[in-house]
């Protein structure tokens, strides 16, 4: 390439074409860069400049073994990736955000829709076949279609009404919503998203939908409740016939640690105390893993379990009362007290 066939390449193109040759290769000599792209040193100098105003930390060194090298910075500027990186990094995205690292789903899945709305078409074949080839073991989320996540992604970003089937009861319902975001537990992804046929928010697992579509009709977003916490108060406790609260002498911290965000909604009453709101099929089963929490705690709602309570302590307290003292016992116990 000559100097005069350089000079007509526009100036976007030859400063996007530097970034790539700088992120190809650690040091790059200022007239070696010239040669590359066509052009004179003094012009890449320049071109270097707009790359630093753009937020790319690029060094200029001197003497033996200086040149040009793109470095570290501050703040994370565009990157530029050929076919085969954009591969690369789609399918790995596809990976966290299927829940292969714990707390990476979501900012897996943020950074694959970036990457899905400008990803050429003739690459998507290529991610979505290496992507059916990728599987995990142990632990992690209900496994989801990809395409099924994009699609949800594409319509939440695109602000878009989605359609699916979804099991009610005994029969599959056709569900027309508009959906709002996409979260992740510690098992599964839900859509948070209004229901037009029901006129309310409602969450859904994405695992339990079939035949997902985005259509053209674009909705203005609605006020909307904090999409992770409707999530988790729906996951915890309203898909249950029965909901419960207790308030427990520990901390908000404490307690968190000992129950999975699936199971309980526990939120901070203050430095030592904190509030559980939790569901079931039967209230005593609520009870019980309260209880065993180790920590005092009372009950709030609802006021039929706080006699619940009173009846599995007498309960209690008369089965202990059954059990006939270990020979030896008292006499140990009665020395003790001397002392």
């Amino acid at each position: 390439m000559d100097v005069a066939s350089g000079s007509e390449r526009g100036t976007t193109e030859r400063v996007l074409t530097l970034l790539g040759l700088l992120q190809q290769r650690r040091v790059w000599t200022g007239p070696e860069l010239a040669d590359r792209l066509g052009v004179t040193p003094r012009t890449v100098r320049r071109d270097v400049e707009r790359l630093r105003t753009l937020g790319y930390p690029v060094h200029a060194g001197q003497g033996v073994g200086g040149g040009y090298r793109l470095g570290p910075g501050q703040d994370l500027p565009p990157l530029l990736l050929d076919d085969q990186e954009a591969i690369a990094t789609a399918v790995s995205l596809l990976v966290g955000a299927g829940g292969a690292v714990a707390g990476a789903g979501d900012a897996a899945l943020q950074a694959l829709t970036k990457l899905d709305q400008v990803l050429p078409t003739r690459l998507r074949h290529e991610v979505r076949a290496l992507s059916g080839s990728v599987e995990s073991f142990g632990g992690g989320r209900t496994p989801v279609g990809p395409e099924v996540l994009m699609t949800l992604a594409r319509a939440c970003r695109d602000e878009v009404e989605a359609g699916f089937d979804y099991p009610s009861g005994s029969e599959v319902q056709r569900r027309r919503v508009e959906p709002y975001r996409l979260v992740a537990s510690d098992r599964r992804w839900y859509l948070l998203a209004f229901d037009l046929d029901r006129d309310d928010w409602r969450s859904f697992r994405v695992d339990r939908m079939s035949d997902v579509s985005a259509r053209t009709w674009r909705f203005c977003p609605r006020p909307a409740p904090d999409a992770a916490t409707y999530v988790q108060e729906g996951v915890a406790s309203r898909v249950y016939p029965h909901q419960a609260r207790f308030l427990v002498h520990a901390s908000a911290d404490t307690v968190r640690a000992q129950i999975p965000a699936s199971a309980a909604v526990v939120r901070r009453r203050g430095s030592e105390l904190c509030e559980v709101l939790s569901g079931a099929d039967n209230l005593d089963f609520v009870l019980m893993h309260v209880l065993l929490l180790g920590h005092d705690f009372e009950v709030l709602d609802p006021p039929e379990l706080g006699r619940r309570c009173r009846e599995l302590a007498e309960r209690l307290l008369s089965a202990g009362a059954k059990i006939s003292p270990v020979p030896g016992m008292e006499e140990s116990r009665d020395h003790a007290n001397a002392d």
